[in-house]
């Protein structure tokens, strides 16, 4: 297993068998002393599928992910991870997998090809083999004019770059990505996303966190939302941002008076600009209808926009991080 840092966890699946499986979890709990990090979840993700895990910080994402990892032993509950048992199996699970975190785990005194080399003999390549698997990373990342620099020469999106090819080099049956593009340029995010469908494609389980909930909606085939240790919601995007609001109307206050009136029913809250979002269906006629409801005399809503709702609008919903 190559690893970095990590976080992470996983979908619920009512058709899948656990042979369909890549991950499948019953009832993980975990806790530190009196703080009860996990609280029983039940994790599915077909293999050959993209699982993006949603949640603020300290909700047992990264707890979550170790476990899958068997960086750490759940309290209880049972998890197989590539069909193995990760207390029974755990040399085979950690054959299987790859961890890429949020920061870089790069030798600075190593040159790119020399790491992915190294990597490639870890993880039981032959030399040739090895030479191959870094000459054909260092190319897919955008690397080979750096590959005999020493990485502390290397930008912070170069040595992400190169880290997220080491943790490929064995080419594991799930990876585990932690927030994989912070410190990425918008090209070399838009690659990565690129990589990440490829990776689909050729039927890697794809477990994925990360702070840009545009990227969830893009590439995640399910999204599970963790709040207070549990699952607090998981589905397709599109039908998380139904369950919250098809559409958005938000309205901007003319008061702060107007705008406390107005808060309980909102599904998004920005109180610096006294602007409220609620959902509608996204018709003139129910536009209509709320705003002759909530403003009635023309005096409260300064002005209005109708949007489509967001993966954001699920996270602040879903999490009760609204204010």
């Amino acid at each position: 297993m190559t690893t970095s840092t990590t976080a992470t966890v996983s979908t619920t699946s009512t058709t899948s068998t656990p042979n369909d499986l890549g991950i499948h979890a019953t009832a993980l709990t975990k806790s530190y002393g009196d703080l009860r990090v996990l609280d029983g979840i039940d994790l599915a993700v077909p293999r050959g599928s993209v699982l993006a895990l949603l949640g603020p910080n300290g909700a047992g994402k990264t707890t979550a992910v170790r476990i899958l990892a068997t960086l750490t032993e759940p309290d209880s509950g049972t998890a197989r991870v590539a069909g193995r048992d990760i207390r029974t199996e755990r040399a085979l699970v950690r054959r299987a997998v790859s961890l890429t975190g949020q920061f870089a785990a790069v030798d600075d005194l190593q040159t790119g090809t020399e790491m992915l080399r190294m990597m490639g003999r870890l993880c039981g390549l032959s030399r040739p083999a090895a030479r191959a698997r870094a000459d054909e990373l260092l190319a897919r990342f955008g690397l080979a004019e750096a590959a005999a620099r020493t990485a502390k020469t290397y930008s912070g999106g170069m040595r992400r770059r190169l880290d997220l090819a080491a943790s490929l080099v064995p080419r594991p049956e799930v990876l585990f990505l932690d927030e994989p593009t912070t410190g990425l340029d918008p090209r070399s995010r838009q690659d990565l996303w690129d990589l990440v469908r490829e990776l689909r494609a050729d039927g890697t389980t794809v477990l994925l966190t990360t702070q840009y909930l545009e990227e969830a909606d893009r590439l995640a085939d399910r999204v599970a939302v963790l709040a207070d240790g549990r699952i607090a919601a998981e589905g397709t995007p599109a039908a998380l941002k139904s369950r919250v609001a098809g559409h958005r109307l938000d309205l901007t206050l003319t008061t702060r008076a107007a705008y406390e009136a107005l808060a309980p029913r909102a599904v998004h809250r920005a109180p610096e600009e006294l602007t409220l979002g609620l959902a509608t269906d996204g018709s003139a006629t129910h536009v209509r209808a709320l705003l002759d409801e909530l403003d009635p005399d023309r005096t409260a809503v300064d002005r209005f926009a109708v949007r489509s709702a967001t993966l954001d609008d699920v996270f602040l919903t879903l999490t009760g991080a609204a204010r």
